[in-house]
C-alpha cells in the first residue's frame, strides 16, 4: 500500500525532514509511526497526502508514483486516503452530520450517496445520538471521532491518523483506538504517527521509528491474534501494561 525508497525531504536554512527514508507497509496493515517531535514522522504524512514534495527518491501509494500525479489530479488521489488530525479540523458552524457529508460533497459525492453514507459512517463510530450537534457541543473524544467518521466516509484504502490521541484522556484513547482498529479489520491500511508510547505497547502492532529523519527502527511489537474482536482488544488495551520481551 505504501512503499518509500530513498526518499529524502529538505527544507530551507539546511533542516532535514526526512533522509534516505525506505520502508513499506502492506495492505491491511496497521502500523505506528513514533519518534520525538522533530523526526520526520509529519514529513512522512504530509508526503502521503501530496502536501509536500520529496526532495529526491520515490514514493509509491497502492503502486502508483505519486510523482506522477499532477496538482490538478491530487483531489482525485485525496479521495482514497483518509486523513484524521489531532486538532480535529472540524467546522465549527457545521453539525455532526454536515461535517461527515462535508467530505463527500467536495469529492463530488451525489445528495444519494450522502443520504445513504453519512448515517452508515455515523453508525459506526457511534455518533448516530449526536447528528444535529456541533463540534462545541462535543467532548474531545466525540469531536474526534467525528474526524475520523469524516475520513472514512468514502471507505478510502489508506487512512492517515497524525497524533489521533494527542489531545485526549487514556480512557478516550483507548475508544478511539479501538475504532481505528475496527477501521483497520474492514480492510483499510492504517498509519498512526504518535508520541503515546504506552498505547503502542499495549496495541502490539508493527513500529516503524524515525530519528532525525531516518528510519531507526522497524519492528513487530510483540505477538497478537489478528482474528481478535474489538471487544478483547478492548479488554487488551484496559488490562495492565506488559512491555514486550526486548523493548
Amino acid at each position: 500500500m505504501i512503499e518509500f525508497r530513498g526518499v529524502s525531504k529538505h527544507y530551507g536554512a539546511g533542516d532535514v525532514g526526512l533522509d534516505q527514508a525506505t520502508f513499506s507497509v502492506s495492505r491491511e496493515e496497521f502500523v505506528f509511526l513514533v519518534g520525538a517531535t522533530g523526526s520526520g514522522k509529519s514529513t512522512v504524512m504530509r508526503l502521503l497526502i501530496k502536501e509536500l514534495e520529496p526532495s529526491s527518491g520515490t514514493i509509491r501509494v497502492a503502486g502508483r508514483d505519486l510523482a506522477d500525479i499532477t496538482r490538478k489530479r491530487v483531489p482525485f488521489y485525496r479521495r482514497n486516503v483518509g486523513v484524521v488530525f489531532q486538532d480535529f479540523k472540524l467546522l465549527p458552524n457545521r453539525t455532526v452530520y454536515d461535517n461527515v457529508a462535508y467530505a463527500l460533497q467536495v469529492t463530488g459525492g451525489t445528495r444519494k450517496e450522502i443520504r445513504h453514507k453519512v448515517p452508515d459512517i455515523l453508525r459506526l463510530t457511534g455518533l448516530s445520538t449526536k447528528l444535529h450537534n456541533y463540534p462545541d457541543q462535543l467532548s474531545g473524544g466525540e469531536q474526534q471521532r467525528v474526524s475520523i467518521a469524516r475520513a472514512f466516509v468514502n471507505h478510502p484504502p489508506l487512512l492517515l491518523a497524525d497524533e489521533p490521541t494527542g489531545n485526549l484522556d487514556p480512557e478516550t484513547s483507548i475508544d478511539i483506538m479501538r475504532l481505528l482498529y475496527r477501521i483497520n479489520r474492514t480492510g483499510t491500511t492504517i498509519l498512526v504517527a504518535t508520541h503515546d508510547q504506552a498505547m503502542v505497547d499495549k496495541m502490539r502492532r508493527r513500529v516503524l521509528e524515525l530519528s532525525h529523519g531516518q528510519i531507526v527502527r522497524d519492528e513487530a511489537a510483540g505477538l497478537y491474534a489478528r482474528d481478535e474482536t474489538t471487544r478483547e482488544f478492548a479488554q487488551r488495551m484496559r488490562s495492565p501494561s506488559i512491555r514486550p520481551p526486548g523493548l
